[in-house]
């Protein structure tokens, strides 16, 4: 599939995935356990002493591996890594329980976790996610140096990253596979509480797209066509043209605090989806939905 390639070379055989090409950063990605800067929020959290921002601490919490059948048809089955925790505050965050820590996390040693990706059998990748992954990165990095399966790695992220854990995923990963939400600053506080969200989601979507295979999820939120659909859909298209996938994506419900958000309290309209998809059609975005 365009914007693919390098994914479907490694299924083929045709070539090994990254982390089995390249000296993983162990120390540099340790570094972040004393003072942890791996995502934009940069809280520099001593882990060992007392949780980051977003509740990491200097262990790995997993909620559940298994293999997900209800990704991207070409991803499927997908051997999915839910990690707890998160560094946004999603009002309408449909894995709440995760991301909030409501539901009890398995502590996972490094070799542990590779092993029992190993004992899984019929995955067309890796796909690390959450919550949210990257406050893990240290972790992953130290799994994968006990990994010996040739299987592409996926990054299924809110791609707040910060600049230094770019630098650590472009290490061992093959597709970046993101969670666009916001076309601007003010939606993304409201409804994330992060700041400066465009400038740094856009930057990591070009290091991204540089770097690697990159899909891109935009869940169509009920009365955020003009200020958060139509500039994603536009940048893509001016920056990635039909070299990336786009997933234009319609399962938005109102979840956890939406309610209270009286423009996010409803799901989308027919209407709605179909203007979204209209607008990645017209752009000549490689989209599926």
């Amino acid at each position: 599939m365009k914007g693919l390639e390098g994914y479907f070379r490694i299924l083929s055989g045709e070539t090994k995935p990254k982390f089995m090409r390249r000296m993983l950063p162990r120390e540099e990605s340790k570094k972040h356990i004393e003072e942890c800067r791996l995502c934009e929020i940069k809280c520099r959290a001593n882990r060992k002493v007392h949780p980051g921002f977003c509740g990491a601490r200097d262990f790995m919490e997993v909620s559940s591996v298994f293999l997900h059948y209800w990704e991207e048809d070409f991803f499927v089955p997908s051997l999915t890594v839910f990690f707890c925790g998160c560094n946004f505050r999603c009002v309408f965050c449909q894995n709440y329980t995760i991301s909030r820590r409501m539901e009890r996390c398995r502590r996972v040693e490094p070799k542990e976790l590779a092993e029992e990706i190993e004992r899984f059998s019929g995955a067309r990748n890796i796909n690390f996610v959450g919550g949210e992954p990257t406050p893990y990165i240290p972790f992953v990095v130290e799994s994968l140096s006990f990994l010996n399966v040739r299987i592409p790695i996926i990054w299924n992220s809110n791609f707040y990253m910060s600049r230094e854990a770019m630098d650590i995923l472009s290490a061992f990963t093959d597709v970046y596979l993101s969670d666009w939400k916001y076309g601007n600053d003010k939606c993304a506080k409201r409804l994330s509480g992060v700041k400066n969200y465009w400038e740094v989601v856009r930057r990591n979507h070009d290091l991204a797209f540089d770097d690697g295979d990159l899909v891109i999820r935009h869940l169509v939120l009920p009365n955020h066509f003009s200020c958060c659909t139509e500039p994603i859909l536009k940048y893509i298209a001016e920056n990635y043209g039909d070299k990336v996938v786009v997933n234009v994506m319609d399962q938005y419900r109102p979840e956890y605090r939406a309610f209270r958000y009286p423009e996010i309290s409803r799901h989308p309209t027919e209407r709605e989806i179909l203007a979204a998809r209209q607008l990645a059609d017209d752009l000549g975005l490689n989209w599926i939905g």
